[in-house]
């Protein structure tokens, strides 16, 4: 029986749609018979299955799993839990792949499955191939066995494994995601004092969406840490790969600025070492690598892009300014994955070896302006030319251009970049500047470049 996926959920680095819509139950099964089928020409028998918190997970992971044992797979069933947790599972347990069922920080009508096979990240042409693999039926046959193994107290113990900071008091934000059991179980397992809010698991995210990228969605989580004077603040996504910060007067530390706290306790202990970073990061960044005798590279925004970057250059940690960051297996003794209950664990040890202040961390970083990430819809044949259009005259103009991902320029007030989603149809735009003079100034270089084009910043583009 051969199955059609909406191609709308195809996307780059996982499968993702909405439940009833454009994705179901008929293609969890296909994805484990296409998934299934991919381990088994590779020479594998099993593959780890968890889920997240949301609605429809439990409905889709059963389809999933019924289609990996019918293509002879033989299933180990995690449970609900974060997606670093079925990583974590993938890379310890004698399986051969390893598949997620999880909407990450969409809204609650999304689902999605994001799939690991023999450590590796399956993404780009492999989730393509499920769909030739199922408009052809081209699917091994068996019939697997299922088994059940509760991983969570392994995978909270592996977290705290070598924790030497001292005791701190600290507000936690599950978000009523998938996270929620790993925070209430790791908080038990630390020194000091921790307030923990929206820890239950909830697929209906009734208190707030779960992206701390997201200011407004920190609100939450600041007032905590302002009210009971804690001396920070962490907060996770929906299915716990990017972490979130506050620290202790309530401002946001972002997703850069984490890791250029992370950067610092890593380059003592190995001087010169890579640290990779999104061309969305701040300049702040790549500076404070250099200037800690590290190697700053700039990299193409996404998570499967980034860790096949870390494996090339051997870099022991990345990050991206949406907050997911990555620790490499050969310095971490972790696994290349992004987990954000690791990176918090991390952030918590690095503060301790800097002084033990966040707020005094934050203070003490350049005072810079910038935009957050602004989106707008731009039409998908389009967004790759206006992209190439863009670059075409900033090189007729002699413009200082990196053309890593899409346009990042740097002038004498800051830098901008506009570059094309690889999800959806939209163009992403970032700009940075020492006062808000010179900020304003490379927003009217992004804005004459669209014109150019045909385009304006228009109204926000949700995610």
């Amino acid at each position: 029986m051969t199955h059609r996926f909406d191609p709308t959920a195809l996307r780059e680095y996982d499968i993702r749609g909405i439940v009833g819509q454009t994705l179901g139950p008929d293609d969890a099964w296909a994805i484990g018979r296409g998934f299934g089928t991919r381990v088994r020409r590779n020479g594998g028998t099993r593959v780890a299955v968890g889920y997240d918190g949301r609605v429809s997970s439990v409905e889709l992971e059963s389809a999933l799993v019924r289609g990996l044992t019918e293509t002879g797979i033989d299933v180990v069933r995690v449970g609900l839990g974060p997606t670093p947790m079925l990583y974590y599972a993938e890379a310890t347990l004698e399986v051969d792949g390893g598949v997620q069922i999880t909407g990450s920080h969409n809204p609650a009508e999304y689902n999605g499955f994001k799939m690991v096979l023999a450590h590796a990240p399956f993404f780009g042409s492999d989730i393509q191939d499920l769909a030739r693999l199922a408009e052809g039926a081209d699917w091994e046959d068996g019939a697997g066995t299922v088994s059940n193994y509760s991983i969570i107290d392994d995978y909270v113990a592996r977290l705290v494994e070598g924790y030497d900071a001292g005791p701190f008091r600290i507000g936690w934000d599950a978000g009523n995601g998938a996270a929620g059991e790993v925070i209430d179980k790791l908080v038990k397992l630390l020194p000091g004092e921790h307030l923990t809010i929206f820890t239950d698991i909830d697929g209906a995210f009734p208190n707030h969406h779960p992206d701390p990228t997201e200011e407004k969605n920190l609100a939450d989580l600041k007032r905590l840490v302002i009210d009971n004077k804690l001396d920070f603040g962490l907060a996770f996504d929906g299915d716990g790969d990017r972490i979130g910060a506050v620290d202790g007067k309530g401002r946001v530390v972002w997703g850069d600025q984490i890791l250029s706290i992370l950067a610092q306790p890593l380059l003592a202990a190995l001087p010169g070492a890579t640290v990779i970073a999104d061309v969305k990061a701040s300049q702040m960044l790549y500076d404070r690598v250099a200037e800690l005798g590290g190697n700053p590279v700039m990299w193409k925004t996404g998570h499967s892009l980034v860790k096949t970057k870390m494996k090339e250059t051997g870099a022991p940690l990345a990050g991206e300014m949406s907050g997911h960051i990555f620790f490499a297996k050969d310095y971490y003794g972790f696994y290349g994955f992004d987990d954000a209950q690791f990176a918090a664990i991390q952030l918590i040890r690095a503060i301790a070896s800097q002084g033990g202040s966040l707020t005094a961390l934050k203070d003490a970083m350049p005072a810079l302006v910038n935009t957050p990430e602004m989106r707008f819809q731009v039409d998908e044949s389009r967004k790759f030319a206006v992209v190439d259009e863009v670059l075409d005259r900033l090189e007729a103009e002699g413009a200082t251009v990196d053309r890593t991902d899409g346009a990042r320029v740097n002038t004498p007030d800051g830098w901008w970049l506009l570059r094309a989603s690889n999800t959806q149809d939209v163009l992403v735009a970032r700009a940075e500047s020492t006062d808000q003079a010179g900020l304003d100034r490379l927003l009217a270089m992004i804005d004459a470049q669209l014109a150019a084009s045909g385009l304006e910043r228009g109204p926000q583009a949700g995610h």
